[in-house]
């Protein structure tokens, strides 16, 4: 029988997340049965949608219960296996409990190939959620064209760095929006962007009329608030309006009443497309999309940066970071040893 700690969801939050959120326990697991496997975790991904499942709204998903352990996608590696579908030994991913140990029938896991000349958690940092939500987003939903002019909120975070990238090398012009100096400073040394606006210290309305001045085609929305408001004031007429996250709303109650966004007129006005999407519904797909991620990483043409915390009593407080800008990239948990 093998112990592990586990987080649980312990207190529905009244706004951000507290320190009795979640709770971390000590369980004892059974032996994996036919069917099942053993995992040992290595890498737990933390995505602002996190603090949604703790939550009283209406989700793409279920909401995680009070009681129930916590979820995140995991990087795993199969320890023992009566699942034929896992060989002992094997890495896999997806939808686990936030866990040093794991039983699971398979259900939602996917095989994690290792791909020579990429580092264990580089690849799952970009492959898991972040290069294919940025992919879709952008590509599927947003659909520029050379020569567009595109802009991306939280510029500088899992999914901007890589949106960013990604329209340059589809021959687009890219706005990032982002805060702070230090951060703005990343978008156009590493990460490729044309221009930076700090939304701390800048008129992001002004900002975008001085550096966009025919108009933006492609807005790639990850805050929500002012972000998105000052996004709908500059489209182009039949501009798309990507809805990949509303950070900025996230820490609210399902009964709040959120203001705006103020310019909702413009999508008559500019005739603009606007379209949400969960990149769970992608998953079908997703080897597709990891191919065409991975390649660009072996050719040196998407940069990123990983923010990874050690052990698995610090991910309440990894977490906590995307909410307070503190992260300085993809924010990862190690927690257990990387078998590369």
């Amino acid at each position: 029988m093998t112990t592990t700690r586990r987080w649980y969801f312990n207190r529905k939050p009244s706004r951000d997340l507290e320190a009795d959120t979640l709770q971390l326990r000590e369980d004892r697991l059974p032996e994996p049965q036919q069917g099942e496997v053993l995992l040992r975790s290595i890498y737990l991904s933390m995505d602002a949608t996190n603090r949604l499942w703790l939550g009283d709204w209406d989700l793409y998903m279920d909401p995680i219960r009070e009681g129930e352990p916590m979820k995140g996608f995991t990087l795993a590696e199969v320890m023992v296996s009566r699942h034929p579908g896992f060989p002992k030994g094997s890495l896999v991913a997806g939808l686990l409990p936030w866990s040093e140990f794991a039983i699971s029938d398979g259900s939602g896991l996917s095989i994690v190939p290792r791909i020579p000349g990429l580092k264990l958690a580089d690849a799952f940092g970009v492959l898991a959620i972040a290069g294919p939500t940025a992919l879709v987003g952008l590509m599927e939903i947003g659909r520029p064209k050379a020569g567009d002019t595109v802009v991306v909120t939280a510029a500088a975070g899992a999914v901007g760095m890589l949106v960013g990238q990604i329209a340059r090398i589809h021959g687009c012009r890219t706005i990032g929006i982002a805060g702070g100096a230090e951060k703005c400073g990343w978008l156009t040394s590493e990460f490729g962007y044309d221009h930076a606006i700090d939304y701390k210290r800048e008129n992001v309305v002004e900002r975008l009329r001085q550096l966009a001045p025919q108009g933006v085609d492609v807005h790639f929305e990850n805050v929500g608030g002012e972000m998105l408001d000052a996004g709908l004031t500059v489209m182009k007429d039949f501009g798309s309006v990507v809805i990949c996250g509303l950070i900025s709303t996230y820490n609210s109650n399902a009964g709040d009443r959120i203001p705006g966004p103020y310019m909702f007129r413009n999508l008559i006005m500019r005739r603009l497309r606007v379209q949400g999407f969960v990149i769970l519904d992608y998953a079908e797909r997703y080897p597709e999309y990891q191919q065409q991620l991975a390649q660009w990483m072996l050719e040196g043409r998407l940069n990123f940066r990983l923010d990874v915390t050690q052990g698995i009593d610090t991910a309440l407080d990894a977490l906590k970071m995307l909410y307070t800008g503190a992260n300085k990239g993809k924010v990862l948990v190690q927690i257990g040893a990387d078998p590369s």
